[in-house]
């Protein structure tokens, strides 16, 4: 027994001290681990505590990538709109102050954040007009001539969209200058006088009618980029086309076809789909309407595949807007373009292309001497824009002009035409305007005697007491011509057999001055023409 006792140990007495302090003393945690059943231990459930923890941590990490992704797209939609951004009234401007900066990055921010929709600028009746020009690019010749020049038009309050083309060959006088040239060298022109697009809005204006409120640039390899970010565009090709003389790089010739029916175009087909005229038997207007559908093609595409909404999408589109765009839309005003074009009408969008194609088209073919070589250009059938700006301004509603065509046939007016100008051949012309134009059918022709002496302004006398008025207000509205009661300014007492008396000034027979040349004569020229001079005579 002794033995077996001295192997158990025995304990030292414990002091009360020393059990107060224990009884005081936190219990110490068990092991972090309890036995299963089977024997195994497993981990303790997390606490709420450490749970709520958790969450807070992902909250934060969540919040920290969004705010990295604004914080970017901020700074990439701020950089490439400096890029792509230029002014309406000079060139880009090369240093922009830090209070500007964060002004725009921040109003650009809170687009974003907040949906906020800034207003955009429009006319008084909420109609929006964005001047849409495509240029060759530095890579191609002739690389700042505008050959497509088109206006797209958004009525704010019905939505609804217009596309209204003007061709390439239009034959303008620069603003503020006495020299004439081909539309599409404007834009190049402006560059040269360091005023931007100043110069081709202002030109645009002067034939439509139409104040521009943004303009939109791009070249031929930022479109063709474009359309490959998109995955292509579906295009309904309206005709077979086929051409063994397509422009190609260092003004070389390659053959480019296409078959009549739905199409996928890549981004390299669809730039010669646009680019291609020879083949088509509308020729540079056929061009145009073809321009014209692969615009809305591109629309449908962008917003079918959201790419507004796609990270990876909007950054490829806006690297490649930076290389290829300029525009005068400001970074702010970018979220409101977005949610507008959401809501507008794309399935019926009004399409028309001022040509000189038909009989009843709004130009004619005419030239001009550059040395000895004659320079096709296309010029207005009245001598002035004001058919064109009625197309312009009734552009929603085309129906109009085509009921005032209407009223005038059943007024069937009868006109006498008189020359007071110091031009004998104008009588021909006059009259056929008034035909082609006017519909007029009923004419006599008076030229003015050895004894008169020339005048300057034109008049028209109205016998009918107003009783034929849509033929008078279209004969006011589209000729320079002043209404007058006076027979002094128009002719004698025989006259009253006319409903109308015009009388021709030199200031009309100035407007209608053109030699008129075929539309073939159009169509031999040189379809790739890079000759576009200024000209002092109009």
């Amino acid at each position: 027994m002794d033995s077996i006792s001295k192997k158990i140990p025995i304990k030292p007495a414990v002091s009360a001290d020393t059990l107060l302090f224990e009884a005081q003393r936190p219990p110490v945690k068990m092991a972090t681990h309890t036995k299963t059943p089977s024997g195994f231990f497993a981990p303790k459930k997390i606490s709420h505590r450490k749970k709520h923890s958790l969450w807070k941590i992902l909250a934060l990490m969540f919040t920290i990538g969004t705010l990295s992704w604004l914080c970017y797209f901020t700074w990439k939609f701020y950089s490439i709109s400096r890029i792509v951004r230029i002014s309406s009234q000079t060139s880009p401007q090369t240093n922009v102050d830090m209070t500007s900066t964060l002004k725009h990055i921040q109003a650009l921010a809170s687009s974003i954040i907040t949906e906020k929709a800034v207003p955009l600028k429009s006319d008084p009746n909420g109609r929006i007009n964005i001047l849409l020009l495509g240029k060759a690019g530095k890579h191609h010749p002739g690389h700042d001539l505008t050959d497509t020049i088109m206006i797209m038009s958004i009525d704010t309050n019905t939505k609804k969209v217009a596309l209204l083309s003007l061709p390439r060959d239009l034959y303008v006088q620069i603003p503020d200058t006495h020299l004439f040239t081909k539309i599409n060298a404007v834009y190049q022109q402006g560059l040269a006088q360091n005023t931007g697009v100043n110069l081709i809005e202002k030109t645009v204006t002067t034939v439509t009618g139409l104040p521009i409120q943004y303009s939109f640039i791009i070249d031929f390899d930022g479109f063709e980029k474009v359309i490959n970010a998109l995955g292509g565009v579906n295009v309904e090709v309206m005709r077979d086309l086929y051409d063994a003389r397509y422009p190609g790089l260092n003004y070389s010739y390659e053959t480019f076809s296409i078959k009549k029916g739905w199409q996928t175009l890549d981004g390299a087909t669809a730039l010669k789909y646009v680019r291609e005229r020879h083949n088509d038997p509308e020729g540079d207007f056929g061009r145009a309407k073809r321009q014209q559908q692969v615009i809305q093609a591109v629309k449908n595409r962008a917003f079918s595949l959201k790419t507004f909404v796609d990270v990876f999408a909007l950054n490829n589109l806006l690297t490649i807007l930076g290389d290829s765009v300029k525009t005068t839309i400001e970074p702010d005003e970018i979220n409101s373009f977005i949610a507008l074009s959401k809501q507008v009408d794309t399935a019926n969008i009004t399409n028309v292309v001022i040509d000189a194609w038909k009989p009843e088209s709004l130009l004619r073919v005419s030239h001009v001497l550059v040395g000895s070589v004659q320079m096709f250009t296309l010029v207005p059938r009245v001598g002035n824009y004001s058919e064109i700006q009625d197309v312009a301004v009734n552009l929603f509603d085309t129906d109009v002009i085509k009921r005032r065509e209407t009223a005038i046939a059943q007024e069937n007016a009868s006109i006498t035409i008189i020359n007071r100008s110091s031009n004998p051949q104008i009588l021909t012309r006059v009259k056929k305007i008034l035909q082609e134009s006017f519909g007029f059918d009923q004419m006599r022709i008076k030229q003015q005697t050895s004894t008169e002496s020339p005048q300057d302004d034109s008049f028209i006398r109205d016998n009918t007491a107003r009783q034929k008025p849509f033929s008078l207000d279209e004969i006011l509205k589209k000729l320079p011509v002043t209404l007058t009661t006076s027979a002094g300014n128009t002719a004698t007492t025989d006259d009253t057999s006319s409903d109308f008396i015009l009388t021709l000034g030199n200031n009309l027979a100035q407007d209608v001055n053109f030699e008129e040349d075929s539309i073939d004569d159009f169509k031999k020229s040189e379809d790739d023409n890079t000759l576009y001079p200024t000209n002092t005579t109009p």
